[in-house]
């Protein structure tokens, strides 16, 4: 049932925020990220990482498995988790992914916003930048919201 479990985490953290930031993007930011000059990718604690960006996170999830929070700094908000395991990070990827959005992927933990958050958290804590499903690729979708 931990996949599952996992999944419901991932679909409700992705859903929130992508009410709080929206399904927007743009082609400006991967530009930005090409040109951006990347740093180790940084490890540690949830509130470990979010200090690195200069947040206070207000924790949603408090699990063996999953620490999730809410971090919200002078540009935006996004969501940052930490995992237990390699394998617990990619099953949450997985199903979070489905609900579109940006992911900055490091060892052991993701960060969620929209695309110019992503690549703005990038410059500060490395990572590998991620896309879900896009919203505007498939034809007779609409996204309500």
């Amino acid at each position: 049932m931990r996949l599952t479990r996992g999944k419901l985490l991932a679909g409700a953290a992705v859903a929130a925020l992508l009410a709080l930031t929206g399904c927007g993007g743009g082609s400006d930011g991967k530009a930005a990220a090409a040109k951006q000059t990347v740093p180790p990718t940084a490890t540690g604690s949830l509130e470990e990482l979010a200090a690195e960006v200069k947040c206070k996170p207000s924790i949603q999830t408090d699990a063996d498995e999953i620490r999730q929070g809410v971090c919200k700094i002078s540009t935006g908000k996004f969501i940052l988790a930490t995992f237990a395991t390699d394998r617990g990070q990619r099953e949450w990827l997985d199903g979070a992914k489905d609900y579109g959005g940006s992911y900055l992927v490091g060892a052991k933990w993701v960060a969620v916003g929209d695309q110019k958050m992503v690549t703005t958290l990038r410059g500060q804590l490395g990572g590998t930048l991620e896309e879900g499903a896009s919203h505007a690729s498939h034809g007779g979708h609409q996204h309500s919201g």
